[in-house]
């Protein structure tokens, strides 16, 4: 049985960066260059920082993860990049690095993380949560407009081979 549960200090951050690569590399054979296709672990320990990390475990080994953190300051850099004004919003989180092993997709692991997550921003306060992903990854915009969360705009992040939606959706009891 899978077993969600916060990243604590001690998890093995090579571990997480792995589980990373392994469950991007099917976008990577796309064309999509996503950060965590190739992220080093500072790079992992960075997109970290600040934020409220998530795994699920299953028999003892890492098989999901993701991460969800309130705005960035003006002026933080969100990955290499200046953050869209979006993720800058006061009461706005932002869910990000969410990642299914390939042997345990199709069992709900991601649905548990994104509970989880969603759960931590509302208890937190939050009024909305926002991420991106790869406008041409057709399947994912698709997953993530099941839960409610709708396209309210667009990044080219500098370096990707492929533009982002900005997608959000309100998470607090009296806006949902």
């Amino acid at each position: 049985m899978v077993a969600i549960r916060t990243l604590q200090a001690d998890d093995c951050l090579t571990e997480l960066t792995a589980l990373l690569h392994a469950a991007y590399a099917s976008l990577a054979a796309q064309g999509w260059n996503f950060t965590a296709v190739d992220q080093g672990v500072d790079v992992t320990r960075e997109r970290l920082a600040g934020a409220q990390g998530f795994v699920a475990q299953l028999e003892g080994r890492l098989v999901g993860t993701v991460a969800v953190r309130g705005p960035k300051p003006t002026g933080e850099a969100y990955i290499a990049d200046p953050p869209p004004p979006l993720y800058t919003t006061p009461g706005t989180a932002i869910l990000s690095q969410l990642a299914v092993h390939p042997d345990c997709r199709g069992q709900g692991v991601g649905e548990l993380l994104l509970d989880a997550a969603e759960a931590w921003a509302r208890e937190q306060g939050f009024a909305q949560l926002a991420l991106d992903t790869a406008e041409p990854a057709v399947a994912l915009r698709r997953r993530y407009e099941r839960r409610g969360y709708t396209t309210v705009g667009g990044v080219q992040w500098k370096g990707k081979t492929y533009g982002s939606v900005l997608m959000c959706k309100p998470i607090s009891r009296h806006l949902a």
